[in-house]
């Protein structure tokens, strides 16, 4: 295995050369191209005084200049602090500020907004592309094109990076106050990125499309994956259903990878019976529980077995998911990674193992771990506990078998007249529902029973919507107190860059 992330696009250069890596806006790059501007915008850099360790922030939806930034800014010593596109221009300012980015690179309007924040911040350059050809720049931002176009063509001297230094700083989205930066090694993305490529069988044999951030934790490793193991990546900007059916069809993609709210628009585009999809061999779901009914559909409409997967900020990607050829259980999530552990733990006791079966909190351990967070001891103190484990905040349970199944969110968990109800259990019982599209429960205040889920429903196209029968569908499948107090109708659901639904802006939708 590698020692640096940056070897990955160079050691990928001498293997495949012309082979297409990328495919984006009708666009194609090969591996020696990727490289050439690579090492070319890294020797610009260096030529703004970025040093090793120095922190880069990279604030940009989903393009070749993203994925040419973050190799550039690795292959010379320097730490990617990934950027939500979402984030404000104060939100973003925020995130640089905490963990000392000198430099951001971005599209011209999100380094012009940073404009009245920067002062908040120690950047030292602003770098922008996606402007038009000779167009002025705001005063002290740098062309990203000319930087390129002014580097030197010579293979960077990799500086001397250890397995344990520090490549990334990516933020958690943030639920409660200030986000906070999660610290991962060189070797904890590069084992990820190996592990994940073992478990579903990349090579590179494999075209994958995906709209996934590459900011986001999954969206990276697909990216790592695709040039480790010389793969054509298909990448998309934003997601839009025919434009990836479109996608899959026309580049004979073998691999789709989302989450649950893509496929769900998938299953909706009405002519999808009538796409040619059969080149595709495996897909991946991952960032939110799916209900296996949808899944079930996602796998008759594309031909195809769905391998979920599950992972956190704090791991740089995966830390459970299915093998490509092994047994799969819909509705689980996997086994542990390889060189990894998992265990299930008390939420009142964390350091206490639960017995096989029972739920509780899932926690992980090895070397994917994070070193901790920035600036925040008494946070990685919180989430870094006795024998090295790391607490997920995520509710689970696990068999004999090893295989893992998430139950919820332990902050989405509502509490009615001291009985837990797990929102993702209502969902799976509701999208059964034939007239659902998406489903998200989410709590209301109740002055007697402390709260009440709250189920907020997409309907297929023509559906009308009956709460009675909804009411009637959910008491025959549930527990009495389980079953929602109130159903909404909504045209969507408020979703986060990468397409996860955000419940706890659910109440937004009642206003």
């Amino acid at each position: 295995m590698q020692r640096a992330i940056g070897q990955l696009l160079t050691q990928a250069a001498r293997r495949f050369g012309s082979k297409i890596a990328l495919i984006h806006a009708e666009r194609r790059w090969s591996f020696t191209e990727l490289e050439e501007a690579c090492d070319r915008l890294g020797s610009g850099l260096q030529g703004l005084g970025i040093e090793v360790g120095d922190r880069v922030s990279i604030y940009a939806p989903n393009s070749a200049e993203w994925l040419i930034a973050y190799y550039a800014v690795l292959k010379i010593g320097g730490v990617v602090n990934p950027l939500n596109l979402m984030l404000t221009p104060q939100e973003a300012a925020y995130a640089m500020s905490d963990c000392g980015s000198v430099a951001v690179i971005g599209t011209i309007d999100k380094i012009a907004a940073l404009a009245p924040v920067r002062h908040q911040t120690k950047l030292r350059h602003l770098i922008s592309h996606g402007h038009e050809a000779g167009e002025s720049l705001p005063i002290g931002v740098r062309s990203f094109d000319e930087l390129i176009e002014d580097g030197k063509r010579v293979p960077l001297n990799e500086p001397a990076i250890t397995a344990d230094s520090l490549s990334t700083i990516g933020y958690t989205s943030g639920t409660t106050g200030h986000p906070k930066g999660a610290m991962l090694t060189h070797e904890a993305i590069l084992l990820n990125t190996a592990m994940t490529a073992t478990m579903h069988v990349r090579t590179e044999r494999d075209v994958v499309v995906t709209a996934l951030p590459c900011s986001h934790v999954y969206g990276n490793v697909v990216m790592n994956a695709a040039i480790a193991q010389g793969m054509t990546l298909v990448m998309h900007r934003t997601f839009d259903a025919v434009a990836v059916l479109d996608s899959i069809e026309q580049h004979r993609a073998t691999m789709f990878e989302g989450v649950p709210t893509m496929y769900m628009y998938l299953l909706g585009v009405p002519d999808l019976a009538r796409r040619d999809l059969s080149s595709l061999t495996r897909c991946t779901v991952g960032g939110q529980t799916m209900p296996v009914v949808k899944m079930e559909q996602v796998e008759a409409a594309l031909g195809c077995p769905l391998l979920e997967l599950w992972g956190m900020t704090e791991l740089g990607g995966l830390g459970a998911t299915h093998s490509a050829y092994g047994p799969r259980r819909l509705g689980s999530i996997g086994v542990a990674l390889p060189h990894m552990q998992a265990r299930i733990a008390s939420v009142e006791e964390p350091t206490r193992e639960m017995p096989i079966g029972e739920v509780g909190e899932l926690q992980m351990r090895g070397r994917l771990n994070m070193l901790g967070y920035v600036n925040r001891p008494e946070a990685t103190a919180e989430a870094l506990i006795a024998g090295g484990w790391l607490r997920t905040g995520d509710l689970a349970r696990i068999d004999q078998d090893g295989c893992i199944t998430i139950v919820d969110r332990l902050k989405d968990m509502v509490i009615t007249a001291g009985f837990n109800i797990y929102p993702a259990e209502l969902e799976r019982v509701i999208a059964e529902h034939p007239d659902v599209a998406m489903v998200a429960v989410g709590s209301v205040a109740d002055p007697d029973k402390g709260e009440l889920a709250k189920a907020y429903i997409v309907l297929k196209q023509g559906a009308k919507g009956d709460v009675v029968d909804f009411e009637r569908h959910c008491r025959e499948r549930l527990a009495a107190y389980k079953v929602p107090r109130a159903f909404a109708f909504v045209a969507d659901l408020p979703k986060t860059s990468s397409g996860k639904v955000m419940r706890r802006l659910l109440h937004q939708l009642d206003t």
